[in-house]
């Protein structure tokens, strides 16, 4: 993909989010919109136990839509996966905390993250979408609301219009207020962002292991830029998230030497989620099986207690667990 396609497709940017009254003929192309399946709903109790005060710093919620309308410009529609829903997947895989991540649907608006945050008595924090017409006060709101971040996604199928001043001016403006981005990049692109991502003024952190292929294998030049980028760039962080993004297939193991690989490669910048309800996948996993996984990334207790515990506890400001 040349990197002029690729920077015209960034979702989230300038996109409004229209709520309410929905006219004719956005409502007939809101009929035409992809419904995606839900997760597994018989969540696993896994074998391996979290530390106390565990972060899963990749989830999203969605809806419900009577409550939280889904954009009628959005890419795909979720069922929903409410709070209520949330809640009983991380009692069930024993973590504590959460960072919840605005999807697309939503658009800019970022109540359905606001709201589960004020009601998490402090385990909660927010990764918002935002747009270039929300002013300094808009922005400051969602931070005093637990918002420690915003989410730029390079992805066609995301949907979306921009341009890199707009990318450039928002980075700016939420480096001042002292949030991090979130940047989700379209499969096979790492090499073409290098030069933009080092040269951003904050702390960056990207999804889903870079949306490597577990099937390139471990030489891959997408994943040895990625690892490159990790090692000489101390704002960048990795998510270890997505091994079924990532894999031909379950149980994932194939994925595990590359989330094994950025782990030992920045022990101190990487974040471990579950991605739950994970969208758009080709194969739904079960989250207690995701939870298994954790130990064969990071034998070592010490490791696995930075991945989810004191690494997102300093990335997202949380109130350090001893």
């Amino acid at each position: 993909m040349l990197r002029r396609d690729l920077l015209a497709t960034m979702a989230g940017l300038g996109t409004a989010t229209v709520l309410g009254t929905v006219p004719a003929p956005l409502a007939a192309e809101e009929a035409k919109i992809p419904t995606i399946a839900g997760p597994d709903p018989a969540t696993k109790t896994p074998s391996f136990k979290a530390p106390p005060g565990s972060v899963d710093t990749h989830t999203h919620i969605f809806g419900p839509a009577s409550t939280y309308p889904f954009s009628p410009t959005r890419p795909y529609t979720p069922p929903d996966a409410s709070l209520e829903m949330f809640r009983a997947l991380h009692a069930k895989i024993g973590v504590e905390r959460a960072v919840i991540v605005n999807a697309t649907v939503h658009g800019t608006d970022n109540r359905v993250v606001t709201d589960a945050i004020a009601q998490s008595n402090g385990n909660y924090k927010g990764v918002a979408n935002i747009k270039a017409a929300m002013s300094d006060a808009d922005l400051a709101a969602l931070g005093k609301a637990g918002i420690c971040a915003c989410r730029f996604a390079f992805l066609r199928r995301l949907g979306g219009v921009g341009d890199m001043k707009v990318f450039r001016t928002l980075v700016d403006r939420v480096a001042a207020i002292g949030w991090h981005v979130d940047i989700y990049l379209e499969a096979g692109t790492i090499q073409e962002f290098v030069p933009i991502l080092k040269a951003l003024p904050v702390t960056y952190v990207i999804d889903h292991m870079g949306t490597i292929s577990a099937a390139k294998g471990i030489d891959d030049a997408e994943f040895k830029a990625l690892l490159d980028l990790q090692a000489g760039d101390d704002r960048c962080w990795v998510k270890i998230t997505g091994p079924e993004r990532a894999s031909a297939g379950a149980p994932f193991h194939d994925a595990v030497p590359f989330a094994r690989k950025l782990i030992d490669n920045a022990p101190d910048r990487v974040i471990w989620g579950t991605d739950w309800p994970h969208p758009n996948v080709k194969i739904m996993p079960n989250d207690g099986d995701l939870v298994d996984l954790i130990p064969l990334y990071a034998p070592d207790a010490a490791v696995q207690r930075k991945l989810l515990v004191s690494n997102p506890e300093r990335l997202f400001k949380f109130e350090p667990r001893s």
